[in-house]
């Protein structure tokens, strides 16, 4: 029998502070994956920038360090250091401990805010490892240190200082987030976006722990930003339009421009947050935009010729916008604030955006034919692809209740239960139709090269015959017939081979799905199958691998699990303690990759070290075949020296001048060869003849005496790679049925790697580099990230 509990007044927690947040992050942040966790950096940010609206900031700087902590400083007024009166605390105190604790409820401190829920810094401290704040203000300098929300040391002034602004560096909370890594990218895409959004801000990051830096500063805004989206694409109007008026308290901001591509895209914010999901000012723009180019062709006589007006999918074609609106009180829908809510807000945007675009149509003629001229051929594309759709309607191909003869469908109809397999040749789809449960996994093969619908119109996509199975079976249709309610399955899984055509095929269809099901993508139903890349056999153990790394690390596993290390013939290191050193050397070799990827030697890097400290430098000048740069590129950390030989160099030898590398990579290169040290293996980077202090041994069976200390790793790989089979699956079809199922297909067993748009801005640039017609920015984008390939099949 079940122990019965009661229900009263005892039951109910009251959680006090910042206990609720470290309860129930996910209320806070979204969640505690890598999405959260770039979210913390946000909040503090959007502070700054709340500074920056109200005038009173100008320089905002992001920094992320080894330890995966984030420091975030600006210049502006600081948070309050004074004595709240009702709470008997500092004000720093009371907005890092306090929710729903700020300066942003009423519109006297802060006009407009994107951040209304006052939470932002205070979770941002309740889910942090440790979190520090300076502030500068009166002249004075005030630092406070929390750990895991609570309050650690009083706010304690440390003197006299110049200028004023709030400095936070925290660290994620292990204990809180699944990863604690910051993605450089992840981060930059957000900070860029702010800058083109507030254009009177200066934001850096920096990344120390690859040296990375970026500065963002754009004088022409969001202009700026229709541009940086179309940097890849043709233009077709020189001259774009743009706009900045106020209406009823309602600040409304619109820059766009046409390319000749036939995707539309369109950002919209409010407050500096991204309206994804759109609502009633995407809606009230949509409207103004059809309305004010068909008044305009119609008044000129210049779509005479058509039987009807343009529609909205006819002249959003091709189109890049940005529309920026700052309001009071924005009425956000869903707890992500991704669509506005605000009903009265349609009505004014669209009255504004119809008055600028009529008098920008009046003044620029040339642009406005250019975009008449667009949308017209727009929209006959569009009225052959719905004469294509009826006809291929009439033919049973896309009707919905025929599918294409080539599937093998499933027998359960719940989409939620099923998955269907996009399978790469007719070979590996007869191995997949004989290995699926049949229950709930249905399989296409595919065959041909694929369309890249990134360089076809809808009428051409809905005739090709490699493009109409995936169509029928996936049951949504596309274009205006795009109905998510007919998906017939909840995973669509592209399945393909470990080689570059297998590559090329994915990318083509993950193009498909993010321009013509774009929903499908973001609501996570794409999937990409991870097949083995190898099949590992010793003795009678036999184990498939999907990646190098999980490789590397069944070889060091099965090597120390029988040798031992040796070190100067008398420090003997068993299995247990050369797995924190063989941790260390991995990093160590990262960290020698970098270097040289950045075109320093390592040994040259090594021989810089710094005489008096003993420390590797963060800075090196290296000759380039270039003009001098500005003056700070000839200093350096240790001697001015070296700024004296750079510019005696550049006298006697124009156009060879010197170049200034940032290694960041010094820093931990030290603390690794001093933990190093401290465990026993001295730093040997010479493979010297006469001298080899390492050695590796099984026992009595085998001996091997190794010379340097990143020699240490690769003998323990060489040792792991004794008596195994090792066996590299390049196609689909190598593999039989039995296989196919163990590592591909079972739910239980297999790897699948869902597909989510996380930064479309990012992604639709990379599809336009990647698959459009521009073949030199395809060039430099090859040439650019040449040395970061992983996977190089030729």
């Amino acid at each position: 029998m079940e122990e019965s509990y009661s229900y009263d007044a005892k039951s109910i927690q009251v959680l006090e502070g910042l206990e609720a947040v470290r309860k129930r992050p996910s209320m806070y942040i979204g969640s505690t994956g890598t999405e959260g966790l770039h979210h913390l950096v946000y909040e503090a940010v959007d502070n700054s920038i709340d500074e920056a609206i109200g005038g009173y900031c100008t320089e905002i700087s992001v920094v992320v360090y080894w330890d995966q902590s984030v420091l975030i400083s600006d210049n502006g007024r600081g948070i309050p250091v004074g004595r709240h009166e009702n709470l008997d605390m500092s004000g720093v105190e009371v907005v890092m401990t306090k929710l729903h604790a700020g300066a942003k409820f009423d519109d006297k401190s802060y006009k407009t805010s994107g951040g209304l829920h006052g939470v932002g810094i205070s979770v941002v401290n309740a889910l942090s490892e440790w979190l520090e704040v300076e502030v500068k203000s009166g002249g004075s300098r005030y630092v406070q240190r929390f750990e895991r929300g609570l309050r650690v040391t009083d706010l304690i002034c440390m003197g006299k200082v110049e200028g004023q602004g709030t400095s936070v560096r925290f660290k994620p909370d292990p204990f809180i987030f699944q990863v604690t890594e910051f993605s450089f990218d992840v981060l930059c895409n957000r900070l860029r976006e702010l800058a083109f959004l507030n254009r009177q801000i200066r934001i850096t990051m920096e990344d120390e722990r690859s040296g990375e830096k970026k500065e963002f500063f754009y004088d022409g805004g969001i202009i700026s930003f229709v541009q940086f989206l179309n940097e890849n694409k043709n233009t077709l109007n020189v001259i774009p339009f743009y706009m900045n008026r106020m209406k009823e308290e309602i600040q409304v901001e619109l820059a766009l421009a046409y390319n000749d591509g036939y995707a539309e895209n369109v950002l919209t914010y409010v407050n500096n947050i991204n309206t994804k999901e759109g609502g009633s000012h995407l809606a009230g723009f949509r409207s103004a935009l059809t309305r004010a180019i068909n008044d305009y062709g119609q008044n000129r006589d210049l779509l005479k010729n058509m039987k009807q007006n343009l529609s909205g999918e006819d002249i959003r074609e091709g189109l890049t916008a940005v529309l920026n609106l700052r309001l009071n009180s924005p009425q956000f829908e869903g707890q992500t604030k991704t669509k506005l809510g605000n009903s009265e807000v349609r009505g004014i945007v669209e009255s504004i955006v119809y008055e600028g675009l009529a008098e920008y149509l009046e003044e620029n003629p040339k642009e406005a034919q250019v975009i008449l001229s667009k949308a017209t051929t727009a929209h006959q594309a569009r009225v052959a692809a719905r004469k294509a759709r009826e006809l291929t309607r009439r033919k049973g191909v896309l009707d919905s209740g025929v599918l294409p003869g080539k599937l093998a469908d499933c027998t359960l109809k719940d989409p939620e239960m099923c998955e269907i397999y996009l399978v790469e040749g007719d070979s590996a789809g007869g191995s997949a139709k004989q290995a699926r449960d049949r229950r709930f996994q249905a399989i296409l093969p595919l065959w041909g090269k694929m369309l890249n619908v990134e360089k076809a119109r809808l009428d051409k996509i809905l005739t090709n015959d490699k493009i109409q199975p995936i169509i029928l079976a996936v049951g949504t249709g596309i274009w205006e017939d795009f109905d998510l309610s007919k998906l017939r399955y909840g995973k669509i899984i592209i399945m393909a081979d470990a080689d570059h055509d297998g590559a090329h095929i994915r990318t083509l269809l993950l193009t498909f799905f993010y321009r013509q099901m774009t929903e499908l993508v973001e609501r996570g139903h794409i999937y990409v199958a991870q097949p083995p890349l190898y099949r590992v056999k010793r003795g009678k153990m036999s184990q498939y691998l999907a990646t190098d790394r999980e490789m590397e690390q069944m070889m060091i596993d099965i090597a120390l699990s029988e040798i031992f290390l040796v070190v100067e013939d008398k420090t003997r290191f068993d299995r247990d303690q050369i797995r924190e050193v063989i941790e260390l050397l991995k990093e160590l070799e990262k960290l020698q990759t970098s270097i040289r990827k950045k075109g320093i030697l390592f040994k040259k890097y090594l021989e810089a070290r710094e005489e008096e400290s003993g420390l590797l430098p963060s800075l090196l000048l290296e000759r380039r075949i270039t003009s001098m740069g500005d003056s700070r590129f000839k200093k350096f950390l240790y001697g001015e020296d070296a700024a004296q030989r750079a510019e005696d160099h550049v006298r006697q030898d124009e156009g060879v001048g010197w170049h200034a590398v940032r290694l960041p990579e010094g820093r931990r290169l030290d603390q690794i060869e001093k933990r190093l040290l401290e465990l026993g293996i001295p730093l040997v980077w010479d493979d010297m003849e006469d001298r080899k202090p390492f050695l590796l041994f099984d026992g009595n069976r085998e001996q091997v005496k190794i010379a340097t200390t990143l020699g240490i790793l690769e003998g323990i790989r060489e040792f792991g790679k004794k008596g195994m089979t090792l066996q590299r699956y390049k196609g689909l079809g190598e593999m039989n049925p039995e296989q196919l199922w163990e590592t591909t297909m079972n739910p239980e067993t297999r790897t699948l790697v869902k597909i989510s748009l996380e930064d479309a801005v990012e992604a639709d640039r990379i599809f336009t580099i990647l698959m459009g017609d521009v073949v030199e920015h395809r060039r430099e984008f090859i040439e650019e990230h040449a040395l970061d390939v992983r996977n190089l099949d030729i």
